[in-house]
């Protein structure tokens, strides 16, 4: 793996230097896209609107537009707004993970000590695990500031983004119900959450839309006609609300008898 960050994290008075790795990779098929008409390579590239000719990387800057006019700014402005939040993770507090709302989680990254900070960070993985805490920090990476907890797993500690508050939309616009329920309902509601609740394993999850993707890639390069499988939405009404909770309960008990 390729180190994303470089830098250190503050802990009261100990600085521990680390690198940060990406700790999530996609899942899903990776698909090119082609001209219906040859199936040739789509091609993406750079143009300048005012010659019409293809820019190379190494001659676009970055630019941002004030009051009509452009201020260009190199990688080294980028540091010197905030130079230590784009080399360190300071901790300004802990938090119980339990009180982030999980709207709030973003990326996370595994941190990985220099040799000469591997105690320092034994350290606070094994007070974070302990405790079962994590630190609230904020840094800065590809030009954007972020907050971050953290964290200690398993295995190691990570550094998880998060949002800020302003950057969660307001539900105010949406139509929402009053969020009220008949008591009948809501006790054979419980009833059914009782019996389908389990240990979460997320091993037991896997992507199996990408599987399925793939028989059908494979299916169709072998020149095999592929149908669709017949899928009918039901809509019910609210007022069936009760019978179909039975009708779950029934279903669950079949299954495990």
């Amino acid at each position: 793996m390729r180190a994303i960050w470089s830098g250190s994290i503050g802990f009261g008075l100990v600085n521990i230097p680390v690198k940060l790795y990406s700790a999530v990779q996609e899942s899903s098929l990776d698909l090119d896209m082609l001209d219906k008409k040859d199936q040739a390579n789509i091609k993406f590239q750079r143009i300048n609107e005012r010659t019409g000719k293809v820019v190379a990387w190494a001659n676009i800057v970055k630019a941002y537009n004030l009051d009509g006019h452009y201020v260009v700014l190199t990688d080294d402005d980028f540091q010197k707004a905030m130079p230590e939040k784009t080399k360190s993770i300071d901790i300004m507090a802990f938090v119980e993970e339990a009180e982030i709302d999980a709207m709030l989680y973003e990326t996370p990254y595994y941190i990985e000590p220099d040799k000469s900070g591997a105690r320092a960070y034994a350290l606070l993985w094994s007070a974070l695990h302990k405790t079962g805490k994590a630190g609230l920090g904020s840094f800065v990476l590809r030009s954007k500031e972020s907050l971050c907890l953290i964290r200690a797993t398993a295995a190691a500690l990570v550094v998880q983004k998060i949002r800020f508050e302003e950057e969660i939309r307001d539900i105010g616009p949406l139509n929402i119900p009053k969020l009220t329920s008949k008591p009948g309902e809501l006790k054979m509601a419980l009833s059914l959450i009782e019996q389908l609740t389990e240990k979460f394993d997320i091993s037991a999850y896997k992507d199996t839309y990408s599987d399925k993707l793939m028989k059908l890639i494979r299916a169709k390069a072998k020149g095999k006609k592929v149908a669709a499988p017949h899928m009918k939405v039901v809509h019910s009404r609210a007022k069936d609300l009760m019978s179909q909770l039975k009708a779950s309960l029934e279903t669950k008990k079949r299954r495990a008898s």
